[in-house]
């Protein structure tokens, strides 16, 4: 902890020490982490999804290691096997797609895409949701909140506008003036607590989109990769984006490497300029290996069972829960394995998350909406494990109750 302070980032291990959650990271398998005193926690936090199978599941282990016999990461300029393999996989998921263009990581493949929606536009305001979040890039953190814009002078009002979530009325307002390039939206927005699109609203926003000449652009960073129970969070909605991103479990928490996926219309670029964007560890030959297999255990179909067994086995445990907590847990918010659980507290996810931790479970707060729990269970999660972090969750909650009476930094 203290070299981590003094020669990384002494912001974080500070915010983590006060918070009464000193973690740093030892062993790891499936869906346990141990800390370096041996303190065991199931992990629902997954990095955002980028643990969705797990850490260090055995068949991606062999099949990195087995990569490494023949490939390294490659070369960027250079057409792949691995590479045209990886793209060509991603792509037929989406038929309605053209090419999968690599980055190393989600903000990346956010970037990738604003540049595309630009060029196939001949414009350059993007318009986003208020609270929305899509990396911390140059053009990916100004679509995001001010909280991470502003301190590095990337809040630029004049080409990056922000609408209030499921308004469709207010894109209107700012697409009718037919110079907007795009609108991205996470399809159910992670940062801001999981609050859900209601009913036509991501429909009616891709139409206005194509009403106005904009592109409309899916990011599907949390809610891809069967999260949602289908294989990408935009076909449970039946869209159709003009642009999709991809990453963190795309890569099996194993490799870094992300993808935006686009139409033929929108990656003319590829026909014209094919350095136009270029990332030296984009599609690193070593990461569409293992990518390539994730996507071929996302369509196993006892995958995807067990995908919507641990949505429901959560629905009806979750709804018991707040029978038995109607004082404080007040709302869970769900689409598939993506959840968010809501306190009746300004800070309530804060004390929960804390006191889960001390209960053996790892889970995150929203980072602009502390009284959301974001609870991101696993896609092979087995039924025990299930049970013992629904009895973990319930021990957990007279602790959480305790830290937000007596301030939730308390002892």
């Amino acid at each position: 902890m203290q070299k981590a302070a003094e020669y990384w980032n002494p912001g974080k291990v500070s915010f983590w020490t006060e918070a009464g959650t000193p973690m740093v990271i030892d062993r790891r398998e499936g869906y346990f982490l141990h800390d370096m005193s041996g303190k065991r926690l199931i992990d629902l936090h997954l990095n955002g999804g980028t643990y969705n199978f797990g850490h260090r599941h055995p068949e991606l282990v062999d099949v990195l290691k087995s990569g490494l016999d023949y490939f390294d990461m490659g070369n960027h300029w250079f057409p792949s096997v691995a590479r045209a393999a990886f793209a060509e996989q991603l792509v037929k998921t989406a038929p309605h797609t053209k090419y999968a263009i690599f980055g190393a990581g989600g903000a990346e493949a956010v970037e990738i895409a604003l540049k595309t929606a630009r060029y196939a536009t001949k414009r350059k305001k993007i318009v986003s949701i208020v609270k929305g979040y899509h990396g911390h890039s140059g053009l990916s953190v100004a679509t995001g909140d001010e909280r991470f814009s502003k301190i590095f002078l990337a809040d630029n009002p004049e080409e990056f506008i922000q609408v209030p979530f499921n308004d469709a009325n207010a894109l209107e307002d700012v697409l009718r003036g037919g110079d907007v390039a795009a609108f991205i939206i996470e399809t159910i927005p992670a940062t801001y607590g999981f609050p859900m699109p209601e009913d036509g609203y991501l429909k009616a926003c891709q139409e206005l989109c194509h009403k106005y000449g904009a592109k409309f652009i899916s990011d599907e960073v949390q809610t891809g990769l069967m999260r949602t129970g289908v294989m990408w969070g935009w076909q449970g909605y039946g869209l159709k984006p003009d642009i999709f991103v991809c990453g963190k479990g795309l890569g099996g928490g194993i490799y870094p490497i992300s993808a935006c996926l686009v139409t033929e219309e929108c990656g003319q670029w590829l026909v014209e300029d094919g350095a136009a964007h270029i990332s030296t560890a984009g599609g690193s030959e070593l990461g569409c290996v293992v990518g390539h297999h994730v996507m071929e255990m996302l369509q196993r179909p006892e995958v995807i069972s067990n995908v919507h067994f641990v949505s429901e086995y959560f629905s009806k445990s979750m709804a018991e829960m707040m029978v038995r907590h109607s004082d404080f847990f007040v709302d869970v918010r769900q689409r598939g394995v993506v959840m968010g659980l809501e306190f009746d507290h300004p800070e309530g996810a804060v004390a929960v998350s804390r006191a889960l931790y001390e209960n053996g479970i790892w889970a995150i707060f929203s980072s602009l909406d502390k009284r959301v729990l974001q609870f991101k269970p696993g896609v092979v999660l087995d039924v025990d494990t299930c049970q013992e972090i629904m009895d973990r969750f319930d021990a957990a909650m007279p602790r959480a109750r305790q830290l937000l009476k007596n301030g939730r930094r308390a002892a």
